[in-house]
């Protein structure tokens, strides 16, 4: 997803040794007292831009509630806000761009002065509380926070249901109240309705929306009941005005004012000297009835305790999978690993049962936001960690295509959202393959793929790929296209050509497997078009050899390749008509992006120490910005060079650099994720190249490291036999798996499935482990060295 601004790069997290856990092994097995929450910590993210989501949430579930700042809410809550405007049951994280969701907050006063309604404060604009961040406790499953205003709000969740526990300050001598107003927190509603219930104090409603990084508009229904306290009234309010009749408020596009100028909802005031109040809102897609089931069914009793504790049991169930040794390790940097797998678990968003525009048997996932960022990170993490979940992410890929015509590159709210590059859910069905990924309807899988390859959309703004007729007769993407076929941004002529030739590359590997040798030789071919947009004679700080701008006619133009970098104009590529050729990146980095054929590569930009040495000065020159996706596989690119040394060297100088325990302890956006899959990926030691059956071996920054297989139920082990907790010896000298010699750098996906033990040995320097020619990954062509 887009990014806002370079971000500063994170204090280094402390080396230190947390005594209560050296010299035991901190797994769910090895040690009973163990819990994996203690060492969660949501806030990470929440400031400087980081957008994560910091509320609670189920893995993958539908309610995401948490109390949303007044400023930079993308993902609702952020640390470095200084006031609180309502509460909210619904959030996307670490989104770029503008904020999404958080539908009809809920606003809790202590009571109007005087008991006057009128004289409450119920527009967002005016109604903010401060809180002091002190009082914050962010668990998975749970947040709570205190208002300057004496009420603190506690907050858990089900699937579809929020439940909010508020305590009012018990001097309070007027009617404490608690609102719910028809707004989102992108401003974008354009009718809602709000209905209260005299006797029972139910608020109910709906609203129609608009996403925020796509077209079209959803509706979306609430209902909120209320347990603890008797009622004093109920109302709607309009702007500052407010009366307890009528007991419906309605709002519409009138064509002059909108979510800034017309407040509008409903409230339920409760009898003076109360002091606690449980709010239960249950959300749907598809009705107000819904709603109210969706609450009805998973918190029939009000019980908030009892909610937080199986919510925590979940996650708890959910990241058991994996046990580490953690001897030696500091407490903040096994706080990192585990806080990074937990935002992998938090989208996409399993909506089954709640999607209105198809009826279907199959699992429906939202909140792809957007394949484009987590087809390089969030799911080979979650292929890991639960393959089933996996499964039925690519299901849902799937039956989307069947019922909207193509596979989605981002999604959210049921709309289409904008496409950044390639059609990336190709990438991934490919590997789901790849990586025997079950209950998959491969036939139905591959004609989705075909047609983004081979079908020009009218509009692939939002799904397929544009300029498919330059991309068959030319072999790249004109930055001049002519493309009357369809409609999107003729831009990102560069970043397109090498992720289309990539996509193809994963559909040859696909098509192979599946036998279809035709179609094999088709796209194999396209995946070597990168070269057609080769310039071996740009030069940019003492190295030659670039992609660049090329026109229709087959001359040259040009982009200078520091041209958004942190060195040079670094927010001047994200998705706008402004003619620029690479997408959120420079062709310094795009030049990098040929996972297919490495080799290849290698040998066009001067051979095996030139691409050593060029690779090295990209990473120390200031040139990447390793808080955007593209720049993850780079940090393991020296394994194709030969020298997977330098690729450990150089994940250490990001962890823990730029990914550590503060709230700004990411360098990016979490973009769902993906920083937090990066690093924990990263720490794992066994790095999964997108799209392929291949991991890159570098040691675990623990002792050991166990991932049980959710489909099989195997173990595998990545055992670290010297480990050395002041990471000063970090380089592999040799590598066994299940007792016999390894010698190659990287190994496939059937370890995990299989299970196994694969030990690393380490040492202070580089060795010759994994640096011949015939140990290296994978590519298209011969190493030539």
């Amino acid at each position: 997803m887009m990014k806002v601004s370079l971000l500063t790069v994170a204090a280094i997290l402390q080396g230190c040794v947390d005594a209560r856990i050296v010299g035991q092994r901190d797994s769910s097995t090895a040690n009973s007292t163990f819990n994996v929450l203690n060492y969660v910590d949501p806030l990470i993210g929440t400031a400087n831009g980081g957008h994560v989501f910091a509320g609670a949430s189920l893995p993958f579930g539908m309610a995401k509630a948490v109390a949303d700042s007044s400023v930079d809410n993308q993902g609702g809550f952020a640390s470095d806000s200084d006031s609180i405007s309502g509460f909210s049951h619904m959030h996307d994280s670490g989104t770029g761009g503008g904020a999404s969701l958080g539908n009809f907050p809920i606003f809790p006063n202590p009571g109007c002065p005087d008991d006057d309604l009128n004289q409450c404060v119920y527009r967002y604009q005016d109604r903010s509380v401060g809180f002091s961040n002190a009082t914050l406790i962010a668990q998975a499953g749970y947040f709570s926070i205190d208002l300057d205003s004496g009420i603190q709000g506690e907050i858990t969740v089900t699937n579809h249901t929020a439940l909010y526990r508020f305590t009012f300050p018990s001097d309070t001598t007027t009617a404490p109240m608690i609102f719910a107003d028809l707004i989102d927190l992108p401003q974008s509603r354009s009718n809602s309705t709000a209905f209260v219930d005299d006797k029972t104090g139910r608020i109910t409603g709906s609203g129609t929306f608009n996403p925020s990084f796509g077209i079209g508009s959803y509706n979306l229904y609430f209902c909120a009941d209320f347990s603890g306290a008797d009622i004093f009234d109920t109302g709607v309010f309009v702007n500052d005005r407010a009366g307890n009749e009528p007991k419906t408020v309605q709002t519409f596009s009138d064509g002059v004012n909108n979510d800034e100028s017309y407040s509008a909802g409903a409230f339920t005031r409760f009898k003076a000297g109360t002091t606690s109040v449980i709010a239960r809102v249950g959300v749907s897609f598809i009705s107000v009835d819904q709603a109210c089931s969706n609450g009805e069914k998973e918190i029939p009793d009000f019980d908030f305790d009892g909610t937080k504790q199986a919510a925590q049991n979940i996650w708890k169930e959910k990241l058991n999978v994996i046990s580490i040794d953690a001897t030696g390790v500091s407490t903040d940097l096994q706080t990192v690993f585990w806080s990074g797998a937990y935002r992998a678990l938090l989208s996409p968003q399993d909506y089954t049962g709640e999607n209105p525009l198809w009826e279907s048997a199959e699992p429906y996932y939202d909140s792809y936001y957007c394949i484009w960022d987590s087809y390089r990170a969030i799911h080979q993490l979650i292929t890991l960690v639960d393959p089933l979940s996996q499964s039925r992410m690519i299901r849902s890929l799937i039956d989307i295509y069947r019922h909207e015509g193509y596979l989605p590159d981002c999604r959210m709210s049921l709309c289409k959202g904008f496409t950044q590059g390639g059609s990336n859910a190709d990438v991934l069905i490919a590997e789901a393959y790849l990586k025997n990924i079950t209950d998959i309807d491969w036939p139905t899988a591959y004609e989705a793929v075909i047609k983004d390859a081979e079908v020009e959309p009218l509009n692939w703004a939002v799904e397929g790929r544009g300029g498919l007729t330059s991309w068959k007769d030319l072999g790249y993407i004109p930055t001049d296209d002519f493309d009357p076929y369809g409609q999107g941004p003729l831009t990102r002529s560069i970043s397109r050509t090498v992720e289309y030739a990539y996509d193809d590359y994963c559909i040859a590997s696909l098509a192979k497997a599946l036998g279809k040798s035709d179609d094999y030789e088709k796209y194999i071919k396209r995946a070597t078009n990168w070269h057609n947009m080769f310039d071996a004679n740009t030069t940019s700080l003492g190295y030659t050899g670039f992609l660049q701008v090329k026109y229709s006619n087959g001359t040259w133009g040009y982009q200078d390749p520091q041209f958004c970098t942190p060195l040079m104009n670094f927010t001047s590529c994200y998705l706008n008509p402004d003619g620029h050729e690479t997408y959120e990146g420079s062709t310094w980095l795009y030049t990098f992006y040929v996972p297919q054929d490495m080799a290849s590569l290698i040998t066009t930009l001067g051979g095996r120490d030139t691409f050593i040495d060029r690779l090295t000065y990209f990473h120390d020159s200031g040139l990447l910005y390793v808080g955007d996706e593209q720049s993850f596989l780079t940090v393991n690119l020296f394994h194709y060079g030969g020298r997977p040394g330098l690729s450990t060297k150089q994940i250490h100088t990001y962890i823990p650099s730029q990914f550590n325990t503060s709230i700004n302890g990411i360098p990016g956006n979490d973009d769902s994720g993906a920083m937090g899959s990066f690093s924990t990926l990263s720490l794992i030691g066994l790095w999964p190249v997108h799209g392929q059956d291949v991991y890159l071996i570098n040691p675990p920054f623990f002792r050991e490291v166990n991932i049980t297989h959710g489909i099989t139920g195997k173990v595998a082990t990545i055992r670290n036999l010297n480990f050395d907790a002041s990471y000063a010896d970090i380089y592999i000298q040799n590598v066994t798996r299940d007792g016999q010699v390894w010698s190659q750098n990287w190994i496939q996906h059937d370890f995990f499935e299989k299970g196994g033990v694969l030990e690393i040995t380490t040492g202070r320097s580089e060795s010759d482990w994994g640096t011949k020619a015939e140990d290296l990954p994978p590519s298209m062509a011969s190493y030539d060295f």
